[in-house]
């Protein structure tokens, strides 16, 4: 199939923008909790009433400091409640929010403030204000930098008792659907990032129709998610935008280190994260079933909801047999493990990489069903998604309803519909070229079946030709690889070369497990065991496991073990999390040709 769509659930309202959401919860779901808050520690409701009316105080403070319709409003800081509420904020002033990651450096800051003409910035920390201070000279537009540690809020409620709720009231009318309503800047693997212009228009048809297909899991007043995603990026203002129009509770988490503790607290419905998350779940409870001498029950039972799963897609059915196993496993493995993601939630939804067919089979075998979704920043985050009633595992879903995906003839994915950007800020030329014939050129290769479920296969950009001219989609073999307990980052190598290799780096924290099991030093690094025989049959084992998924031809024939890490702060990965290919190649040129080398 070359083209596939769906009619749209959703409507978009012409004349209206995103404030609308919280007037309107406000008014017809006054004590529903809408957002939750930590503090000391503990969980704290606030009802759609009382999110409104804070929404409304910061909005006051913001057009008093004389934020002007349209102007453009940093919002530099980590996932947490203060994020949200000032980017409604924001938008109820009339301005447009121009998200800034919390890790960026002093010149990706310079550059998104100064290219977005940003007027005013508000930052998490104080080191993220001497960021912005340390570039101020290269930005003349902006007036004015608030602190969150610092009391922005309190400093804004106090500044705007001279506003009256009429002006807000108008302020947050202004701007109609096709407007800005944020910029986001890609990260970009490559060169500067992009200004990428959403509308008010994009974020209704993108999480009105995701909502209304996805209803079960956005039950008003029996729903939560919890969010510790980055806000800054286009997936975390989806999962905040969507839980406010359901509406349904959200709480967001500044990072992942204490989420186990966080999902036990919270007890989220719905989990909204990226394959890297799973994969730990699913790693981190094999290796304790393994110190504690339970690793072949883990096993047999991972197997087991694996098979289970594969067995709900057949016409038949599980068997009997497979049933009873199943049943068991489920007292013994399958409800400790929804226990430790909250105990509450059946559903997940993940995006910003492939997941892989095995870890989804095994959450929907021990209950947990994992939805996999595909989009871009420029597709206002999901451009296709599985349904919850009639997913296909090792797909990225149907198309957005109301959205069009097209394959073209070379094989690249093309987008059409209301959810997808207006423009590349300030890039006329970077516009034209991604948007041409009217359609999205997304830039993945991709395929649909008979039923219109999307596959993604890899980037054309990425695409390696080997020296025997074999055309290889790297993703298809990295993320099996990267699924490995051991391996942290995976990147395929070969582009003219005879044979292809990949460079690999070791996941510190599973490493130590590791060599406690198979008897190695305490302490010991990835540079003391580099060339150690039992870890180099280990990670052959995950090289194996992904040479299995492609052909002889596209497979790993050697790799080299890296005694370093792929990270943002190394320049090695985007904020998304996404390899700098042409950084890694560059810094690591030697390890490539010593792939080569006779």
């Amino acid at each position: 199939m070359r083209e596939f769509s769906l009619p749209a659930l959703y409507e978009v309202p012409t004349d209206g923008n995103l404030t609308d959401i919280v007037r309107r919860n406000a008014a017809q779901h006054p004590d529903v909790a809408v957002i939750a808050r930590k503090a000391d520690g503990v969980w704290q409701d606030v009802s759609a009433r009382e999110f409104l009316a804070e929404v409304h105080t910061a909005a006051k403070g913001l057009i008093a400091a004389g934020v002007q319709p349209g102007d453009r409003v940093g919002l530099m800081s980590r996932t947490r409640y203060e994020w949200t509420l000032l980017d409604f904020a924001i938008w109820s002033a009339g301005a447009v929010t121009v998200p800034v990651y919390e890790t960026s450096s002093a010149e990706q800051v310079r550059w998104i403030l100064s290219d977005s003409g940003a007027t005013a910035c508000v930052v998490e920390t104080g080191a993220h204000a001497a960021t912005v201070e340390s570039v101020r000279e290269a930005l003349p537009a902006l007036k004015h930098v608030w602190q969150i540690d610092a009391g922005a809020v309190e400093e804004l409620g106090r500044l705007g008792q001279g506003v009256s709720d009429e002006t807000v009231e108008e302020r947050g009318s202004r701007a109609k659907a096709d407007d800005p309503a944020t910029i986001v800047y890609t990260s970009g693997t490559t060169g500067r990032p992009k200004g990428c212009v959403l509308t008010h228009r994009s974020f209704f048809a993108e999480c009105g129709n995701v909502v209304e297909r996805l209803r079960p899991l956005f039950r008003t007043g029996e729903c939560s998610v919890l969010l510790f995603l980055p806000l800054a990026h286009v997936f975390g203002r989806l999962v905040q935008i969507a839980s406010m129009m359901a509406p349904i509770k959200l709480g967001c988490v500044p990072d992942i280190k204490n989420l186990t503790d966080e999902l036990a607290t919270f007890r989220p419905t719905l989990i909204l994260g990226v394959p890297r998350v799973f994969e730990k779940v699913y790693n981190a409870a094999r290796s304790k079933a393994q110190a504690e001498g339970k690793g072949t029950i883990f096993d047999k039972a991972a197997d087991t909801a694996i098979a289970y799963s594969k067995a709900l897609d057949t016409p038949s059915g599980p068997s009997l047999g497979l049933r009873l196993k199943h049943k068991v496993f489920d007292t013994l493995v399958y409800s400790k493990l929804r226990a430790v993601l909250g105990g509450r939630g059946e559903y997940a939804i993940s995006g910003g990489a492939p997941l892989g067919e095995r870890l989804g089979h095994f959450f929907r075998g021990i209950g947990f069903t994992v939805l996999e979704g595909y989009g871009l920043t420029e597709s206002c985050a999901a451009t296709a998604f599985n349904p919850w009633d009639r997913q296909k595992i090792g797909t990225v879903g149907q198309p957005l309803p109301g959205s069009v995906v097209r394959i073209a003839d070379d094989g690249e994915v093309l987008l059409h519909g209301e959810h997808l950007f207006k423009e590349y800020w300030n890039n006329p030329e970077a516009t034209a070229e991604a948007l041409a014939d009217g359609w999205f050129h997304t830039g993945d290769i991709g395929t649909l079946d008979e039923d219109g479920y999307l596959r993604i296969t890899g980037r054309k950009k990425e695409l390696i030709v080997t020296a025997g001219g074999k055309n290889v989609a790297p993703a298809v073999i990295e993320d099996r690889i990267r699924a490995h307990a051991l391996v942290a980052e995976c990147m395929v190598v070969g582009d003219g070369r005879p044979f292809v290799g990949a460079l690999i780096t070791l996941d510190e924290e599973f490493l130590g497990r590791w060599a406690a099991e198979h008897g190695k030093p305490a302490g010991s690094t990835v540079a003391s065991l580099r060339d150690d025989p039992d870890l180099h049959a280990a990670v052959r084992a995950a090289v194996d496991d992904g040479n299995a998924a492609v052909s002889k031809a596209e497979s790993v024939r050697k790799f080299r073990i890296l005694d370093t890490q792929f990270t943002e702060e190394s320049g090695h990965l985007t904020p998304s999390l996404k390899l700098k290919r042409n950084v890694v190649a560059q810094d690591f040129a030697d390890e490539i040709e010593a792939l080569y080398a006779k």
